[in-house]
């Protein structure tokens, strides 16, 4: 199965999460984990990363044969603009 990685950015959001949303994040990401392709293939500037909806909250990850990256948690609303800029600014760091 996957290690799952986490910026931490994500972590600090899943910290201020509702309890009962967190048991949904943490079952949504051991789906992930054995199924990656349970999400939706995103596109445009997140093409190669998947979305995963747990209620209202979106899952933005990709993988490898060994990792599961997590880029982004959070509501519809802002979630893909929030991983744009991340997955942008993480391809300038190399």
């Amino acid at each position: 199965m996957r290690r799952v990685r986490l910026p931490r950015e994500v972590h600090t959001a899943i910290r201020a999460m509702h309890p009962q949303l967190k048991q949904r994040i943490r079952a949504a990401l051991d789906t992930l984990r054995a199924n990656p392709s349970a999400g939706k293939p995103l596109q445009r500037e997140l093409s190669g990363w998947w979305s995963f909806r747990v209620g209202r909250v979106r899952i933005i990850y990709r993988t490898s044969r060994t990792v599961l990256e997590v880029s982004a948690i959070g509501s519809r609303t802002s979630i893909y603009q929030d991983a744009s800029r991340r997955v942008a600014r993480a391809s300038r760091r190399g």
